[in-house]
C-alpha cells in the first residue's frame, strides 16, 4: 500500500466528493454553538476512510480502525453504550481482519482489493451470525441501560452485516453501510435535540451515506472490470 499513489489515483469526481464531504461535516461543526473536537475529528477521519474504501484500498480500512476507536469514545460519552460496544469490539476488529484479508488478496498487485464472490455457506453463516449477535445485544444494551435501545439494536445489526461483508470483500459491504448510516442519522438526531454540539454527527452520517452510494456504484464497476 502506497499512500501517495492512493491519493493521486483519485478521480476528479472523487476528489470533489471527498473536499465536500470535508466541507460540509466541517461547516456544520463550525455552526455548532459548543465545539467538540472529537466530534470533528471523528468525522474528518470517517469520510476519508469511506472514500478510500469506496476504491477497494486498504488505507480506507486502516482510516476505519481509526474512526471507530474515536467514535466509540465519542458514544461513551452520550452514553451510546451499543455504539461505543459496536464500534469498540466489532466494527474495530473486524476493520482490522479486513485489512490483513485485503492485503492478502490484492487484485493483480494493485492497490485495489479482489473483489470476492460469496457462497451460499459463507451467506448462510453471516445470517445466522448476524441473528445472534442482534439477539444478544439487545438483551446487552438493556442491561447497560441504552439510550434509545431499539435503534441502538438495529446499529448492530446492519453494522454487523457491513462488517462481514467488507471483510468477505463483497459489493454490498455499501449497502448494509447505506442502512447502518440512516439508523444512525435518527439516532444523532435524537442526541443533537438534546445537545446540539452533536449535529456535526448528523452531517457527518448524512455524508457517508452519500459516500456509500459512491461505493456501492464504484464497486460494482470494480466488479465487472475484474471479471472481464
Amino acid at each position: 500500500m502506497k499512500i501517495i499513489e492512493c491519493f493521486k489515483s483519485l478521480t476528479k469526481f472523487e476528489y470533489i466528493l471527498w473536499i465536500c464531504s470535508l466541507i460540509s461535516v466541517t461547516s456544520c461543526f463550525m455552526l455548532a454553538p459548543d465545539k467538540d473536537y472529537l466530534t470533528l475529528i471523528a468525522c474528518l477521519i470517517g469520510v476519508t476512510a469511506l472514500i478510500f474504501v469506496a476504491k477497494g484500498f486498504v488505507l480506507g480500512q486502516i482510516l476505519t480502525v481509526v474512526f471507530a476507536v474515536f467514535y466509540g469514545i465519542l458514544s461513551f460519552y452520550f452514553e451510546y453504550y451499543g455504539e461505543m460496544i459496536t464500534y469498540l469490539c466489532m466494527t474495530s476488529p473486524i476493520a482490522i481482519m479486513s485489512v490483513i484479508t485485503w492485503m492478502r488478496h490484492p487484485y493483480e498487485g494493485s492497490n485495489e482489493v479482489a473483489i470476492k464472490h460469496m457462497s451460499k455457506k459463507n451467506i448462510t453463516i453471516m445470517i445466522i451470525l448476524t441473528i445472534l449477535t442482534t439477539y444478544a445485544f439487545y438483551f446487552i444494551l438493556g442491561a447497560l441501560g441504552t439510550a434509545n435501545l431499539i435503534i441502538s439494536t438495529i446499529s448492530v445489526t446492519t453494522s454487523f452485516l457491513a462488517s462481514y461483508l467488507t471483510l468477505m470483500r463483497n459489493p454490498y459491504y455499501a449497502v448494509a453501510y447505506g442502512a447502518n448510516d440512516i439508523v444512525l442519522i435518527i439516532l444523532w438526531v435524537l442526541a443533537s435535540i438534546e445537545d446540539i454540539a452533536y449535529l456535526p454527527m448528523v452531517a457527518c452520517f448524512v455524508v457517508f451515506f452519500v459516500n456509500d452510494g459512491y461505493g456501492f456504484i464504484n464497486w460494482q464497476r470494480m466488479k465487472r472490470r475484474q471479471n472481464s
